[in-house]
């Protein structure tokens, strides 16, 4: 055997060894909890949007994955099936046009864009939808520089958050403004800014939505389980956008019924003054 055939040999082996590996992880990686969830820092069961949120995406990277794979292959094969011979010199013969192949590579793509259209319209519209259940949980949310409110209105309560770690300072997250939700319930979040544009996002909600100022914008979801999870503004609103940090409790009915009671009545509104210094911050309607 000459050397070119036992590095060909040698090669074809790599090449085999390499795939059954890859196959194999591939595998492997679909009994993971990150396949279950495609690497979304979530649950299924959070709230009644995740799970849906979780099937749009895992199946929106399957497809592109379906189609890279296609045009790959297509690719390489052209690249194969019309490369230059050994006897063959100057370029191949050319061709202006190809209708039929012309119009399948304009069909296809439009078809594919429409289908994903499609699948993605309805989760955004059953995501939107909001609830007239006469016993849902309704809290207004007041976004500020740099801290959050939290008005439940059907409680007539409220909670006030302060600015925190504005001098740099690290702070326990349990300094942070802490909004309280009761699980297995319809809560209707009524997003609102005291001052500039700002954006609700809870992570593990999957859910993000901007909040301008003039306008309520509206978030209607179900709570699946308990909990303590992180959230945050993720529009660059000012210096201290960054440090606009909240919790989110998801608690029993009891807890929350509880935790509201200890809270003042009425109702945080309206614009406010906001002072702070390099060592504290104070915040007053």
């Amino acid at each position: 055997m000459s050397s070119q055939d036992r590095t060909s040999s040698r090669r074809a082996r790599i090449l085999k060894i390499s795939a059954v590996t890859s196959a194999g992880a591939l595998f492997l990686s679909g009994c993971s909890s990150e396949a279950q969830t495609g690497w979304l820092p979530s649950d299924r069961d959070t709230t009644n949007h995740t799970g849906r949120i979780i099937d749009l995406w895992v199946n929106s990277w399957i497809a592109a994955l379906a189609v890279g794979i296609l045009t790959w292959a297509l690719i390489l094969w052209c690249m194969v099936a019309y490369r230059r011979r050994k006897n063959e010199t100057g370029y191949p013969r050319q061709l202006s046009y190809n209708l039929p192949l012309e119009i399948f590579y304009t069909a296809v793509p439009l078809f594919m864009v429409l289908v994903l259209f499609y699948f993605t319209n309805q989760d955004i519209k059953a995501i939107n939808a909001t609830s007239d259940d006469p016993d849902r949980v309704i809290i207004d949310v007041r976004a500020k520089q740099w801290s959050w409110d939290f008005n439940y209105v059907n409680e007539d309560k409220y909670y006030q958050g302060t600015q925190v770690n504005l001098d740099g300072t690290e702070v326990s997250a349990d300094e942070f403004p802490t909004l309280v939700l009761p699980v297995d319930q319809t809560i209707e979040l009524q997003l609102n800014t005291r001052d500039v544009q700002h954006s609700f996002w809870v992570p593990a909600f999957l859910q993000k939505m901007d909040i301008y100022p003039g306008r309520t914008n509206i978030i209607t979801l179900e709570t699946g389980k308990t909990g303590t999870f992180d959230g945050k503004c993720a529009e660059l609103c000012g210096e201290y956008h960054s440090e606009m940090l909240f919790n989110v409790e998801v608690v029993t009915e009891d807890e929350y019924n509880d935790y509201v009671e200890t809270l003042p009545s009425g109702q945080v509104d309206g614009e406010y003054d906001r002072q702070y210094t390099s060592e504290s911050s104070e915040v007053r309607k």
